[in-house]
């Protein structure tokens, strides 16, 4: 009968463990803050201050043990649309609609021949149509977006998006999305955050399609809105559409709206134009660390570049207070990869 001596024991017992050690370590699973360090969360972003000014301070906010620790409930992130998620030169999408929304109903209304801004709209004359100002546009959304139940108005817009293209580009409107700010909103639900739309366009055309491109559900998209009324027809109820506006959801709009609609301060705001200042000024006030970003149209060659003396989507007073107050302002030419989602 054999005996073994203790020191060997122990000796085969510290090499057992360690292989053991060895194994678990191998075949331990990765965790998510691993995955996170590893994976860009902004590919389409160049190394610039704007991609690490969004990240250093989701980080910070997100950390537990951050003074600055937002609990979930509470972050809230608003994003205007018209230049700031898509395009909007020569002139917003839904302009584009209207415009081709009248053409449709011209026949039924034969004194628009003769009539501003309709008789620009028919003879295709935007310089004309642009002069008419906001008045004149709003004149042609109401008329061409009313009379109808919602119900219709959104299978017109659903429609018009298969077959519309954009008149330079050349692509259809949904297609103009940027695609930095899709991984912007993703890394921003990835992290908790509530991601809202909050726009002066109609909030009925931007429901019938923009969920699909953005993910971000129809209650959680606020814009200008025209009047309703609900009708029972017969058993078959109908909510109405009436050729008035009922709330422009555009400067000192969007914080109304945010605070009737959503209830709270947005920690996140981000933004293309002066019509968006007020909300980026209302998250500034918020007593949670807050982040204000502005996207500044620079890339003529990819897009288009306009600020101060734009006619669309004009950025004169909040670039100011941008640069004065230190919020981040994306350079489009400098900041971008790639601007559009076709572009990868």
């Amino acid at each position: 009968m054999y005996t073994i001596n203790k020191s060997i024991v122990l000796v085969l017992a510290i090499i057992l463990s360690f292989i053991t050690s060895c194994n678990t370590e191998k075949n331990k699973p990765i965790q998510s803050e691993d995955i996170q360090e590893i994976v860009d969360p902004l590919p389409s972003w160049n190394d610039v201050t704007s991609k690490q000014n969004i990240i250093a301070f989701v980080s910070d906010v997100t950390n537990k043990d951050s003074e600055n620790f937002i609990p979930v409930k509470d972050r809230i992130s608003t994003f205007d649309n018209d230049g700031n998620l898509w395009s909007e030169q020569p002139a917003y999408f839904q302009l584009f609609f209207a415009m081709d929304r009248v053409k449709a109903l011209a026949n039924e209304h034969p004194e628009w021949k003769n009539k501003q801004p309709f008789k620009a709209v028919l003879e295709n004359d935007m310089k004309t149509l642009l002069q008419q100002g906001e008045h004149g546009i709003s004149t042609l959304v109401v008329e061409s977006h009313a009379g109808m139940s919602t119900e219709a108005f959104e299978t017109i817009v659903q429609d018009w998006v298969k077959t519309a293209k954009h008149p330079t580009k050349g692509v259809g409107f949904d297609k103009l999305v940027y695609q930095p700010m899709l991984e912007l909103l993703d890394y921003l639900r990835a992290n908790d955050f509530q991601t809202y739309i909050v726009s002066g366009g109609g909030v009925d055309f931007m429901r019938a399609f923009v969920t699909e491109i953005y993910g971000i559900p129809k209650e959680k998209i606020i814009g200008s809105r025209l009047k309703t009324e609900y009708k029972y027809n017969d058993g078959d109820p109908k909510i109405m559409r009436l050729a008035e506006f009922d709330f422009i959801d555009d400067k000192e709009g969007k914080p109304i709206n945010i605070n009737t609609i959503i209830g709270k301060k947005p920690v996140f705001a981000s933004g293309n134009s002066d019509g968006d200042l007020p909300m980026l000024q209302y998250a500034a006030s918020n007593n949670y660390k807050s982040f204000m970003l502005y996207v500044h149209h620079t890339d003529a060659e990819r897009e288009w570049a306009y600020d101060r003396e734009s006619h669309i989507g004009k950025l004169d007073k909040g670039l100011d207070q941008a640069l004065k107050d230190g919020w981040t302002v994306i350079d489009m030419k400098n900041d971008w990869k790639v601007i559009y989602p076709f572009e990868k």
